[in-house]
């Protein structure tokens, strides 16, 4: 039941809120959930920013947040890179910010296409060149050069709509090199599994809230924990209807989600 929730796992952009814009309802049940006693994370598949940009971009809608709650794709896959490729030579198609969360866990990284590259690793990259598709291009024919994409979000949503997110990205590589990468972020059961051994909760109080199906709903679906869907994003209610990934809550907005587990409105 919603009022037995303790941990809550938001998706940020299209969920909490729109680039610059927080949307009515998030501040309030972020203060709730603080009341309780409870712990919010934040699992965004947005790899522009850092756990520490993040911080600061919630610190300027006067929201208090350590970089703990903010289980990013770029975080997860900095952790998967370290596993597997660490002292090996990483393509990197990402933010500048991107790269250097990248640096800043030891991983050797390149923006160049370079003989000795053991991996393409592809970001929702805002800063996206031409010349850095030729590159991985370039990289993705060779034998033996693998490859990995931090999330396979398809589109980022906008105050005006949507921009290509990383899967968009990899879309058009693939497409073009005949290969897929492997995706580390959201569907992938490991986010939430890392929310829970950092707060030591027990999945029965914890509520997935996203507004994408095949990301957000389909990660809580995947770790065994319920999920909430939110319309202010990418789902839509005739989506939800044909979807195989089913939400336990469905709510226009997560002003309703908090009136609903405050039982101060709705329905």
């Amino acid at each position: 039941m919603l009022k037995h929730k303790k941990i809550f796992l938001f998706d940020i952009d299209g969920t909490l809120a729109v680039d610059s814009l927080l949307y009515e309802g998030s501040r309030e049940l972020l203060e709730y959930i603080e009341r309780i006693g409870g712990r919010a994370y934040y699992i965004t598949n947005n790899s522009t920013k850092s756990r520490k940009d993040y911080v600061d971009k919630f610190a300027r809608w006067n929201l208090e947040t350590s970089e703990e709650q903010f289980v990013t794709a770029s975080y997860a896959t900095c952790l998967y890179l370290k596993e597997h490729y660490g002292g090996k030579k990483l393509f990197v198609m990402g933010t500048p910010s991107f790269v250097e969360e990248l640096r800043s866990w030891g991983l050797v990284v390149t923006e160049h296409a370079q003989e000795d590259v053991s991996c393409v690793v592809v970001g929702f990259d805002q800063s996206l060149t031409y010349e850095k598709v030729w590159d991985a291009c370039r990289l993705l024919f060779c034998e033996g050069v693998d490859y990995v994409g931090t999330n396979p979000d398809l589109r980022c949503p906008t105050a005006f709509g949507f921009v290509p997110d990383c899967g968009g990205i990899c879309e058009m590589l693939n497409g073009t090199v005949g290969r897929r990468p492997l995706y580390i972020g959201k569907p992938n059961a490991q986010i939430v599994e890392l929310c829970l051994k950092d707060c030591g909760a027990d999945k029965n109080e914890v509520l997935v809230v996203g507004d994408r199906l095949y990301t957000d709903i389909a990660c809580g679906i995947n770790a065994g924990v319920d999920t909430a869907v939110v319309y202010t994003g990418e789902a839509t209610k005739e989506e939800v209807e044909g979807s195989s990934w089913k939400p336990d809550y469905e709510f226009e907005n997560i002003m309703e989600l908090y009136q609903r587990i405050t039982g101060t409105g709705g329905r």
